[in-house]
């Protein structure tokens, strides 16, 4: 009994401590946020009693208020003193950083007003590199959310909309219920985008289904009824038929209806399908949403502003038409990050009027509509791109004069002719411009062709591999040498680039039969 009663004693004494510890440490974060509140409380009064609504830039500083700043002293204290914590990880000179930071904390006092249970924080991770890194910050920006001082990664969008979806459904509000037509109209006014479920009783299996794939999305916010006068504020084209589902935008294509079984797969697959606008403005914030899309299909108009508002109205009239099947994407022509590498795949990186380019991701081909963007042409395009009878295009610079040269330059347009379809021998140099030992290739390419000048039934040619394309070309290694010979042009024999000029000559002439040459290289 002795040895049980000091050991007894002394559990309790520290079960008392940490009690303590956890009490104080709560204490200090609620007091910490009580204050920041409390100076929001006073900037609201002040602006109500002067009458007139806080101004945009007023509302950004109240809103990052909210948000906590972590440093080398408070981190610790924080995430593992909370059970739900948000960290943004950033950096000041991180463009993107900075165009996250108005989304975070506009969220921050989204998440206040709904009431959801989540500390929002930030940390420079420049500044305090140890508390970033005992975090998980290894990027910038970076989202991570903390359950009870455990990390999860951030899978959401990076709207404040998105963030604040995501972080509801995550703190255990995976759909919102709505009881009366003023929480209707209220929720009307702050959701542009929803999926709405109408139920006479909130239990059963395709109850239990809807909920559970509100849970697993992480972008869009489930909302639920169980009253038809509800849902028409909601959705005003319901009809009565005691279990609905279907989602709303805010755009042309407002609602649509889902007709499917519930399982949550099938409900979440509708979502997927049809969650972005008819035709979606690609950005840097919603790319990684774009490019995920399950729909393979995609048509990317690039246009400035200016063209793209004439074009807007036919582009979404044929959206209607193949929803679903086809993803519309609008990127501007001028962005350098988001519309030249997409352009640079057809050779077009410097042009200025609009281009409609399209995609099939599930077979990594591309497309280009050659003729005028006219609502009708675009519509044929398609139309053809549905129907998988659209070619594939294939970068090619302009056909080039060959009349006086000894090593013919070859272009995408060219190849077949020259090529595939010669009654020739050609050994062609593929190279690119960047390439690093291209040019001494093709000073070996240039001694060759004067050394079989005599040879009547030999072609030298080469081709710029950046700007032109054929399906027979598929080469990722410069600079190359194939030989083609005249009598089995689907099987081109691949030279050495390292050998030397006589091994080269060596070479061809064990392939070839060639006729009139020099003796000596």
């Amino acid at each position: 009994m002795c040895t049980r009663k000091p050991a007894i004693r002394f559990i309790l004494v520290l079960l008392s401590l940490l009690l303590v510890l956890k009490f104080n440490v709560a204490t200090e974060i609620e007091d910490e946020l009580e204050e920041l509140l409390a100076v929001d409380e006073e900037v609201e009064r002040e602006a109500d009693g002067d009458g007139e609504k806080l101004s945009e830039a007023e509302v950004l500083s109240k809103a990052q208020r909210i948000v906590i700043e972590l440093n080398n002293d408070n981190t610790e204290r924080v995430v593992n003193g909370n059970e739900f914590v948000l960290v943004l990880g950033y950096a000041p000179w991180c463009p993107r950083s900075a165009e996250l930071m108005p989304h975070f904390a506009e969220a921050a006092t989204s998440l206040r007003e709904l009431r959801i249970p989540i500390v929002m924080a930030k940390i420079d991770a420049d500044r305090y590199p140890k508390p970033a890194s005992f975090l998980g910050v290894k990027g910038f920006p970076t989202l991570l959310l903390f359950v009870n001082g455990t990390s999860q990664p951030y899978s959401g969008g990076f709207t404040a909309d998105d963030i604040v979806i995501w972080t509801s459904k995550k703190t255990g509000t995976p759909v919102i219920r709505i009881s009366s037509v003023v929480e209707a109209e209220k929720f009307l006014r702050k959701y542009q985008k929803f999926v709405i479920g109408q139920f006479d009783k909130f239990e059963g299996p395709d109850y239990e289904e809807f909920v559970s794939a509100a849970k697993s999305d992480n972008e869009i916010q489930f909302v639920e009824v169980n009253q038809l006068e509800l849902a028409k504020v909601l959705y005003p084209a319901i009809k009565p038929t005691g279990r609905f589902l279907g989602i709303v935008k805010s755009e042309p294509e407002r609602y649509t209806a889902y007709d499917g079984a519930f399982t949550m797969n099938k409900i979440l697959e509708f979502v997927d399908y049809n969650k972005f606008p008819l035709v979606t403005t690609l950005t840097e914030m919603n790319s990684v949403k774009v490019y995920a899309s399950p729909v393979k299909l995609q048509v990317l108009v690039f246009a400035n502003i200016d063209d793209f508002k004439i074009l807007l109205h036919p582009l979404q009239d044929v959206a209607r038409t193949f929803k679903s099947k086809i993803m519309f994407i609008y990127v501007a022509i001028d962005d350098e990050n988001l519309a030249k590498p997409f352009l640079t795949l057809f050779g077009l990186e410097e042009s200025k009027n609009p281009v409609v380019a399209a995609f099939n991701n599930g077979m990594s081909s591309k497309y280009l509509l050659e003729s005028k963007p006219t609502q009708s042409n675009i519509e044929k395009f398609c139309n053809n791109l549905v129907q998988g009878s659209l070619s594939p295009y294939f970068k090619s610079q302009p056909i080039p004069d060959n009349t006086e040269a000894s090593v013919h330059v070859i272009v995408g347009k060219t190849f077949d002719d020259e090529i595939l379809n010669s009654k020739k021998d050609v050994l062609l140099e593929v190279f690119t411009p960047w390439c690093i030992n291209c040019e001494a290739t093709s000073k070996q390419v240039e001694k060759l062709a004067k050394h079989y000048k005599g040879s009547s039934n030999l072609m030298f040619a080469r081709i710029d591999a950046s700007a032109n394309e054929h399906p027979n070309l598929q080469v990722n290694d410069y600079p190359t040498l194939l030989l083609y010979r005249a009598d089995d042009k689907a099987n081109p024999i691949k030279l050495s680039t390292k050998s030397g000029l006589k091994e080269l000559a060596a070479s061809i002439n064990k392939y070839l039969k060639v006729k009139n040459v020099k003796d000596e290289l």
